[in-house]
């Protein structure tokens, strides 16, 4: 089981409870898309505020498929206009490149070093015909710190909430 490197991109000066928000993509952003995208989390970052305060924020794409936004609040607390200025901004990316980036119905998982989608309602499906096992990793976007996001981000199915759901396969 090979999990993504991706703990060397997050910065290291943030709080471990900084928090966390994951937006995953409907699809795969192509490298022209993930490069635009990349811009306009920059632009965000440099300008996202939290009642007049600049937010130590940092936004990046991850594996070609997850937005990730992240404010180290040690600073300024982030309020609830500046959480609906990045919802805006994920809504900006939906309708610029055509994906969905709200659906909380499906699911990720790394299988053969890709992600692979499954809506929920598959699930079942997916474990009684072996696709997914109780190692099988699952993108758990649930995760609401940096801390979290560094070690249970990507889990085996067996440590997630998936596995309460799935006797089945314990």
């Amino acid at each position: 089981m090979n999990v993504p490197n991706y703990q060397h991109l997050v910065p290291e000066d943030f709080n471990p409870n900084s928090r966390v928000w994951i937006y995953q993509s409907s699809r795969p952003f192509g490298i022209s898309e993930a490069l635009k995208i990349e811009g306009m989390l920059e632009d965000f970052i440099q300008n996202w505020k939290s009642h007049g305060h600049a937010v130590k924020g940092y936004g990046n794409l991850f594996l070609g498929q997850f937005v990730v936004l992240m404010a180290d609040e040690t600073a300024a607390t982030v309020g609830g206009c500046s959480t609906d200025s990045s919802v805006h901004l994920i809504k900006a990316i939906e309708q610029e490149f055509g994906v969905n980036m709200f659906d909380r119905q499906t699911l990720a998982f790394y299988i053969k070093d890709k992600v692979q989608l499954l809506p929920m309602s598959q699930l079942n499906y997916g474990v009684s015909n072996g696709f997914i096992t109780p190692d099988t990793l699952y993108f758990n976007n649930l995760v609401s710190t940096k801390a979290a996001f560094l070690n249970t981000w990507i889990t085996p199915v067996k440590n997630s909430w998936l596995n309460s759901k799935l006797p089945s396969i314990a």
